[in-house]
């Protein structure tokens, strides 16, 4: 059975940090594709960030220089260090998994900034 299981989020205040995890069970960790994406109220889920089976990276504009995301093979888990916080990041953050035609995800963590 696969699972992908968010945990970190929480409340902040504006410029602050947080680092979200996802860890994984169920599948090949290393050959997928992992995502964050994020969906605010009223607002359509958007990628974050995107890390490849052989690590490249890939960032939304807006938050390039202050999101880094990272894997870590060996514990099945994919981080997002979210720095410079802003009001406007306050979202529920999914963890997504890819490969081929398998598409799974998380069930999502919330993460709030106060100004």
């Amino acid at each position: 059975q696969v699972q992908l299981v968010e945990s970190g989020g929480g409340l902040v205040q504006a410029g602050g940090s947080l680092r979200l995890s996802c860890g994984t069970t169920g599948i090949l960790f290393r050959t997928y594709a992992m995502g964050w994406y994020r969906q605010a109220p009223g607002k359509q889920r958007e990628l974050v960030a995107a890390i490849a089976s052989v690590n490249s990276t890939n960032y939304a504009d807006s938050m390039k220089g202050r999101f880094t995301i990272s894997r870590d093979n060996a514990k099945n888990t994919v981080y997002l260090q979210m720095n410079s916080l802003k009001p406007e990041d306050t979202a529920v953050y999914y963890c997504n998994a890819k490969w081929g035609i398998y598409d799974y995800w998380g069930r999502g963590t919330q993460v709030t900034v106060s100004s």
